[in-house]
Order: structure tokens, then C-alpha cells, then sequence
């Protein structure tokens, strides 16, 4: 058999031209990214960019503008932040509703078993309840004892006139 054939022997790695990537870390960085887009920093750094591109380019020397005034350049570049940033803010959506489905999950495997351990402890309130309605309770006793001492007593009072005759 040869010896690339068999199971007791790992592979050869081989090389791609595909980049290697770590899906979590490409996840991570992605939210990161999709969070700073939601920030007023974000449209403040944005709103900055944006005018100091257009104020340079309208304002400066002719020979020092870059982008003159259709600005061409600054729309591709404003297109093409736009076409990266859309699938970064799906993948971090994505993400999150993965984490929610998973929390969402947990939550209903703790309610379900906060229900078994609400409803167990009723049964065991319950029964409880139900035994305590059969245990003498100290103040039964007691009227019990008063009426036998009073049977006793009537019964001794009785006797003795029973024996006189």
C-alpha cells in the first residue's frame, strides 16, 4: 500500500492561492465595524471627510485640487464604502440573530424549567397542606384531654354513689 494511502498518516498540507481566514475573528471585526457605523462619530468623521474633500476641491489652487467639480473620485469612493459596508452590517445582523435564536433557546429552557420546579413545589405545598389537615394540632389536644379529664370526672363522681348502694 503506499504510503499516501494510508489512514495512520496525515496528509500532506497543500497550497492554495485562496486566503486563509478565521471566520470568527472576520465575524468579530465585522460587528466592530457595523457598531462604529452606527455611531454619531462615525457621521461626524464622515460629514468632516466629505467637506474638507469638497471645500479642498473647490476651493484650492487649480493645480493643487485633485477632484474637480463633478467629483467623480469622491463618489467612487463614497460607493464603494457603501459596497463593503452593506454586507458587513448583514454579516453582524446575521450574527446577532444567531446569538439571539441561542439566548432565545436558553430563556425558554429556564422557563420551562422554572415551571416544572413552580409546579412541583405546589404538588409538594399541597400534600402539605393535606397532611397537616390530618395531624393533631395542640389545640385539639387540648379540648380532647379537657373532655376525657370531664368524662373521668363525671365517671369518678358516679361511682362511688353506685358503690354506696
Amino acid at each position: 500500500m503506499a504510503r499516501s494511502h494510508r489512514l495512520d498518516t496525515p496528509r500532506e498540507t497543500r497550497r492554495t492561492l485562496r486566503p486563509n481566514f478565521d471566520p470568527e475573528t472576520f465575524g468579530r471585526l465585522s460587528e466592530r465595524f457595523a457598531r462604529f457605523l452606527g455611531t454619531a462619530r462615525f457621521l461626524v468623521y464622515m460629514t468632516v471627510f466629505v467637506l474638507t474633500w469638497v471645500l479642498w476641491n473647490s476651493l484650492a489652487p487649480r493645480d493643487l485640487r485633485f477632484d474637480d467639480y463633478p467629483f467623480i473620485f469622491l463618489t467612487l469612493i463614497l460607493s464603494l464604502q457603501a459596497s463593503y459596508a452593506a454586507p458587513l452590517i448583514l454579516l453582524a445582523q446575521n450574527r446577532q440573530t444567531d446569538r439571539d435564536r441561542i439566548q432565545f433557546g436558553e430563556d425558554r429552557a429556564r422557563n420551562e424549567r422554572n415551571i416544572a420546579d413552580t409546579e412541583y413545589l405546589t404538588r409538594e405545598l399541597a400534600s402539605l397542606r393535606i397532611a397537616l389537615g390530618e395531624v393533631a394540632t395542640r389545640d385539639y389536644l387540648r379540648s380532647e384531654l379537657s373532655d376525657a379529664i370531664e368524662e373521668i370526672i363525671k365517671e369518678l363522681r358516679s361511682k362511688p354513689q353506685a358503690d354506696s348502694n
